[in-house]
């Protein structure tokens, strides 16, 4: 079975996103378009009522591109399970507080033992600095902590058979 993805709103908004105009911000759209070219079907896509949600938010045709790239692919349940995870992350400052939808994004995804978590938001998801505290409160609940990482990150898998 293709492991499991669950893509973070970040994700979606560079693949919709007019071309930018900062080095960053084109590297970025790049590599995600890339990805979702050339690697998204080595795996199973999903994302959550949650995404959808951020994704409608701002200008309607932007919103618009967004909801398209999401429109086919499955939903991950916000659960009861994944509430009590993405709380448990703000108690434990292992996401800071202010950040109770990043801390929900974890939460879904370790609550339905996603694979990845794929995101370019390094400021509280995929940050070095608190990726062990993050795995270690979602493991003292009896989960799995996804991989929290980049686009630039997940390439294809490598099948040797």
């Amino acid at each position: 079975m293709k492991p499991l993805v669950y893509i973070e709103t970040s994700v979606i908004s560079y693949l919709a996103s007019k071309p930018a105009r900062d080095v960053v911000s084109i590297a970025r759209q790049t590599i995600t378009h890339e990805w979702w070219d050339n690697y998204r079907d080595e795996y199973r896509v999903t994302v959550s009522a949650l995404v959808e949600e951020e994704v409608l938010g701002g200008d309607e045709d932007a919103a618009a591109r967004r909801l398209a790239y999401i429109a086919e692919l499955a939903y991950l349940d916000v659960s009861e399970e994944a509430v009590e995870i993405s709380e448990k992350l703000l108690e434990s400052k292992a996401v800071p507080k202010g950040s109770e939808e990043d801390a929900l994004h974890i939460g879904i995804a370790a609550s339905q033992g996603v694979d990845f978590l794929l995101t370019w938001n390094f400021k509280h998801i995929n940050n070095a600095s608190m990726r062990q505290k993050i795995a270690d409160e979602i493991a003292s609940m009896g989960f799995k902590c996804p991989q929290l990482c980049s686009p630039e990150e997940l390439g294809g898998i490598v099948n040797d058979s």
